[in-house]
């Protein structure tokens, strides 16, 4: 069971994801690493920005995900692009892929982290958004950073 008071530290977030998708749902999924993985993951240099999560007959895969190479590897080193299971309750993925069958929908991930000791992905379904919308969101974001500047200093 995860301990949801366990305390997060953020190896990587997806910003592209949350500027190109309107993200609808969010869902917290283990992720099946080998060892000289979790070593570079701990150091941080790791790249979510071409990755996305496919739906198999055998359960959700992270795809596109790069994870250097561990510079203390040696022939036990993993390779670097590789699809990695991710770990969801059966109920849980039912219920995901099922929205993400609906058209204009996909999965992607959202920020990769440890929980504990336990290296986990966040996934969103989301909806991607179009050249307008995404000028339309920064808008509104700008105009809330200024009112609350102006807050500030008044």
């Amino acid at each position: 069971m995860s301990n949801p008071d366990r305390p997060t530290r953020d190896v990587v977030v997806n910003r592209r994801a949350r500027r190109n998708y309107e993200i609808l749902d969010k869902l917290e999924a283990g992720i099946a690493l080998s060892g000289t993985e979790v070593k570079t993951l701990r150091t941080g240099q790791v790249s979510l920005a071409e990755a996305y999560v496919k739906v198999r007959k055998d359960g959700l895969w992270l795809v596109g995900a790069h994870i250097d190479e561990y510079e203390k590897g040696s022939v036990f080193n993993h390779e670097p692009t590789r699809d990695r299971r991710l770990l969801v309750h059966a109920r849980e993925m039912a219920k995901l892929t099922q929205k993400a069958k609906e058209k204009g929908l996909t999965l992607v991930p959202l920020r990769l982290y440890f929980r504990g000791k336990w290296a986990k992905v966040e996934i969103g379904l989301g909806r991607g958004r179009k050249l307008h919308d995404k000028r339309e969101h920064l808008k509104k974001r700008e105009s809330q950073r200024d009112l609350r500047r102006a807050m500030g200093r008044d």
